[in-house]
């Protein structure tokens, strides 16, 4: 019943009855119920799924200043609070369970959000990311942190959302030779309007992406951000399982983890992105940089990992590098 007290002395102007009664979302908390202030230093964890790398949560946590952090999601409970609070020497971890729009509009959940010296969005589906919390109190107190310079990251589904290009999975997902087959398949859904983090600008993100082989459909997401010349040129960090791209305010990223993190450029559109025809796509650059490696959004350019050039032709990937993996 902790929650329910914690949000008596937040909101204490509430109806009485309404102290009673089973607030719309879950609330965790781990640590010190008190709020505190701390200096946060601003950067994003870019994880891309799987099971969780220390070094990359002690990077995120300690960004809070040992502040308070919110681990946010639409499903689970509090499988990070013990955890971080373990890793790091932070105040207090909350996990706040935002499943539906009533939850979403609940100022407590808002106040929780803003209030945070750190935020962290949890795996899951995106789409009740996008579907729940989008226009609401929720993102705008998430584009709150980020505007003020406090640490945002977030891992597969949570990881889905950060870019300004996000593939939605409305329409549940959808594999990579489903999307060569079919660029406009409607499992294909590329979306915008969610959060602006500066840094992400023109960018998509993908997880899981060796282990789930998503290559081909990150390629699909390339072509679909450039139809209609919306782009001068399309943008892609894709991330492999228990992988992260540590990235600063700058665009200047530490690859950390156990895989690699590819970045994709397509610098024209597709030769053939059409409804129920196959993809023809060239000349997208890969650069692909494991643990130790880095990589500088501003000048698309890196350090410690491997250059490379993939085409597309009639929905089948083709690379240069020696063996032809595309990976």
């Amino acid at each position: 019943m902790h929650y329910l007290l914690l949000r008596v002395a937040v909101l204490g102007s509430l109806a009485f009855s309404s102290f009673f009664a089973d607030p719309p979302y879950k609330y965790y908390l781990t640590g010190n119920a008190a709020d505190v202030q701390t200096k946060t230093a601003p950067g994003f964890a870019l994880v891309g799924g799987g099971k969780d790398v220390d070094s990359v949560f002690r990077w995120f946590l300690l960004r809070s200043g040992g502040g308070d952090v919110v681990v946010l999601r639409a499903s689970g409970a509090d499988g990070y609070n013990s955890y971080m609070k373990e890793l790091a020497p932070v105040d207090s971890v909350e996990s706040l369970v935002v499943a539906t729009p009533e939850a979403a509009r609940d100022p407590f959940v808002a106040d929780r959000i803003r209030k945070a010296e750190a935020l962290f969005i949890a795996g899951g589906d995106q789409w009740n990311y996008i579907r729940v919390w989008n226009h609401t109190p929720v993102s705008e107190a998430i584009q709150y942190l980020i505007d003020k310079g406090v640490p945002v990251g977030g891992t597969s589904a949570g990881l889905a959302v950060l870019g300004e290009y996000i593939y939605t999975a409305e329409k549940d997902t959808v594999t990579s030779a489903q999307a060569l087959a079919n660029p406009f398949d409607e499992h294909v859904t590329v979306g915008t309007d969610f959060l602006r983090i500066p840094a992400l600008k023109g960018l998509i993100t993908d997880t899981h992406f060796h282990a789930r082989d998503r290559m081909g459909r990150t390629l699909a997401f390339l072509s679909r951000m450039l139809e209609g010349g919306k782009l001068p040129e399309a943008r892609a960090i894709a991330i492999d399982e228990s992988t992260a791209a540590l990235t600063e305010a700058d665009g200047r990223i530490a690859v950390d983890g156990v895989g690699c993190v590819y970045f994709i450029r397509a610098r024209k559109p597709a030769e053939v992105a059409k409804p129920g025809v196959p993809l023809t796509f060239h000349g997208l650059a890969v650069y692909r940089v494991p643990k130790g490696g880095d990589f500088d959004l501003k000048t698309w350019a890196g350090h410690g990992g491997t250059a490379y050039t993939l085409d597309v032709e009639g929905g089948v990937v083709r690379s240069n590098q020696a063996g032809g993996g595309i990976y």
